[in-house]
């Protein structure tokens, strides 16, 4: 929402041409008890968009965390809800919220993240799979295209250059789209960092993916200034090194560079990039894996001027 309003709001508008809603369209803050929706934050962001002609990409309809997925979901007079009911649940949501932006949300990352990351195992062991098997996946985009049948329809995932992970999510969207169930591209989210990927590790992520026939997007990219870690950690003493060095800033300008160098490449499948978040004031990595460490993963500085790595992505 704050990127609505005052500088933020000049910056987007003079730099992009498409906005995801980072957390005002999933269930929990739209939908937080049964038979209430607050739309107040989401017909804002949505009233912006068509204002200034920004496409919307909707951010999403199905995930797993906790604190974005309200317990009722699952839950009927204090004991387990059935299959049968949470999967009403699911389609009374999905058609509430895709009707009520059809036409005015072009894309949406329909189910986010069912992919478990341990090895051995396909589908994550969450609450909606326990109960509902992967009929739920199914059900999502299938309903999702009833209720606009020409929004294009995504499964979106991390971690996708991990080669085990990547032939799970593979096998997830290559298996839906063979059943006829109606999917239409494969968010990448690249969550990546100054160390990962390498130039091979990417190039054989997008080669694989474009295999699949389906579009590519970029749906949450940035690039952190430390080493790639993949879980939360308790803060160690060279944490309190945050200086956006001159080192640093070099590796995340050859980061940037190679991937968009990679994106060019497969240009016939990539057909979106979005950045998840607008400038280095704000970051969910100031937090993650580390509480109170700043990072500076994306294309704009803390005052929202054009880093180095800008223009070394814009070169053609």
């Amino acid at each position: 929402m704050r990127s609505l309003f005052g500088e933020d709001s000049a910056l987007l508008l003079r730099e992009f041409n498409s906005m995801t809603p980072e957390n005002d369209l999933k269930i929990g803050p739209v939908h937080p008890t049964e038979g209430e929706y607050n739309f107040r934050n989401s017909d804002t962001i949505i009233a912006f968009a068509q204002r200034h002609n920004m496409r919307i990409r909707g951010h999403n309809l199905v995930w797993h965390f906790a604190s974005q997925t309200p317990k009722w979901i699952f839950e009927d007079k204090g004991k387990e809800a059935s299959k049968e009911l949470v999967l009403q649940r699911l389609k009374d949501h999905i058609f509430t919220l895709v009707n009520r932006y059809k036409g005015k949300i072009y894309a949406w990352d329909v189910a986010n993240e069912v992919i478990s990351d341990k090895p051995g195992e396909y589908l994550r062991n969450s609450d909606w799979y326990r109960i509902c098997g992967e009929d739920y996946i199914i059900k999502a985009f299938q309903w999702a295209h009833e209720a606009d049948p020409n929004a294009l329809l995504f499964y979106n995932d991390y971690n996708e250059i991990n080669p085990s992970k990547r032939e799970k999510i593979f096998r997830l969207v290559k298996s839906l789209k063979d059943a006829g169930v109606p999917i239409h591209g494969l968010g990448l989210q690249a969550h990546w960092a100054i160390s990962e990927p390498s130039r091979e590790q990417l190039d054989s992520t997008l080669k694989r993916f474009s295999e699949l026939g389906v579009q590519l997007h970029i749906t949450e990219m940035d690039i952190s200034v430390y080493p790639k870690e993949h879980n939360a950690r308790e803060r160690r003493s060279e944490d309190a090194n945050t200086a956006f060095s001159a080192e640093r800033e070099q590796a995340q300008i050859d980061k940037y560079k190679m991937c968009f160098e990679l994106f060019r490449k497969y240009r016939k499948h990539i057909t979106s990039v979005t950045f998840w978040n607008l400038s280095d004031r704000y970051s969910w990595l100031d937090n993650f894996p580390v509480q109170n460490r700043k990072d500076y993963p994306l294309l704009f500085d803390q005052n929202l001027k054009r880093k180095k790595a800008y223009w070394e992505i814009i070169k053609f």
